[in-house]
């Protein structure tokens, strides 16, 4: 068992790694690969909206129709969607877990203020009654089951990445970037990779007291999230007897009933597991979305899990830490779509009173899938070892993106760069 201790520690370390030390800032820039013609493309901006309840939709997948382009909308239910001029495309659709699809004319939209409403997907009773006697062969069978539901041959995409990290509540960095990605066939044994292909960074080393946070990893370890890629990350062959497993209410995923399947530790451990819901296809099998968290029973020694190196005198301990990851289905095969994760810290000075709260996100987004691969090489691969922030540039125009898809910023994180913007030029 301590074999497998030891394995659990190194692949969560990979997904968000802190380095903690005395401040100093490295600014790297990269020069634009090319100039965009602002005219190639249309700029639709909108939000999604619950048609009952008028809330925002978190975190839905906006696609166009018959393409490989594709956006998120924001925690706020914002998004912007960049579509090519000569694109033959006549409608998007929007999908979110638990609501119908919706399909909106491409010709209806207009460049600003789009409200786009979106449907609870209802179950009726027979639906709801359809169980199998066990959650966990359910789950056993989704990753048997990786070879016929995703991806068997590698692709080269483009996606959109973004961490931050805020001291309480305001942001003391946030690094952004379009990525190129080679994604690896899900039953290959080579490994993703990224490339920053355009970035772009923001920070407050003044806000952030004696401690300069570094994020290690950016978008090579936030990729990581892919569980269906890779499943020990979670559920190694040893794992599985360490978890229960139980249904709850079904759902709809892109207008097909999915199993939700709850999971958590079956006993306490010496080490950290995980828990949360998995959202299994009735009909395929396909793992279509995962919600899940660490649990931070003991935080001692799950703090050791995120932590490289610290200054002496200084306790840092994990408060929460959760993950989501998502896919989107192409032509009768899951892809790759969202990943998120979230990790707030306590941050205690040995002679200080009061304590520090922290909080890291990371994201990823993929927004193309291109038609040529391209394996990325080794020596321009971005690393799990490397420090994101301090591979882009410093914020500069506001039309920083061109025809790339991205993430539409929260409103806190639009004012955050703003005010990160006159932090660096003091």
């Amino acid at each position: 068992m301590r074999t497998y201790s030891k394995s659990i520690i190194k692949l969560v370390t990979l997904i968000f790694v802190l380095s903690l030390a005395f401040s100093a800032d490295v600014y790297a820039k990269k020069k634009n690969k090319q100039n965009i013609d602002l005219k190639t493309y249309n700029v639709f901006k909108g939000k999604i909206l619950d048609n009952k309840t008028n809330l925002p939709v978190a975190f839905a997948t906006i696609a166009v129709v018959g393409e490989n382009t594709a956006t998120i909308s924001n925690s706020e239910g914002e998004f912007t969607l960049k579509v090519k001029k000569d694109s033959e495309a006549t409608e998007i659709e929007i999908t979110h877990l638990g609501f119908k699809n919706l399909r909106y004319k491409v010709s209806a939209l207009k460049e600003k203020r789009n409200i786009l409403r979106m449907e609870l997907a209802t179950l009726t009773l027979d639906e709801i009654s359809v169980y199998p006697n066990s959650a966990e062969y359910i789950v056993r069978s989704a990753f048997a089951k990786i070879e016929q539901n995703y991806m068997d041959e590698a692709e080269s995409m483009t996606g959109f990445y973004r961490e931050y990290i805020k001291k309480k509540k305001h942001y003391v960095g946030l690094s952004e970037a379009v990525v190129d990605i080679y994604k690896t066939g899900y039953f290959d044994f080579g490994s993703d990779r990224v490339r920053i292909y355009k970035g772009r960074k923001g920070r407050d080393v003044q806000r952030m007291d004696t401690l300069l946070f570094k994020l290690q990893g950016g978008p090579a370890t936030t990729l990581l999230l892919d569980i269906m890629r890779n499943p020990k990350i979670i559920f190694s062959d040893e794992a599985f007897n360490d978890y229960k497993f139980s249904f709850a209410p079904p759902v709809k995923v892109n207008n097909k009933l999915s199993f939700v399947i709850e999971f958590s530790e079956r006993f306490s451990r010496e080490y950290a597991l995980f828990a949360g819901k998995l959202y299994i296809n009735m009909e395929t099998l396909a793992l279509t979305a995962a919600d899940f968290h660490l649990n931070l029973e003991q935080p001692e020694k799950a703090s050791q899990l995120f932590i490289r190196k610290k200054p002496v005198g200084v306790k840092v301990m994990p408060v929460s830490a959760v993950y989501k990851v998502n896919y989107r289905e192409q032509d009768n095969k899951w892809y790759f779509n969202y990943a998120k994760g979230e990790v707030r810290f306590r941050v205690k000075w040995k002679r200080r009173l009061f304590s520090t709260y922290y909080t890291t996100m990371s994201e990823i987004a993929v927004t193309d899938r291109k038609n040529i691969v391209e394996k990325i090489k080794y020596r321009d691969q971005f690393k799990k070892t490397q420090v994101f922030a301090e591979e882009v540039s410093s914020f500069t125009d506001n039309d920083f993106w061109g025809e790339y898809n991205y993430i539409e910023p929260d409103q806190a994180i639009e004012v955050a760069i703003r005010k990160l913007k006159r932090a660096m030029r003091k």
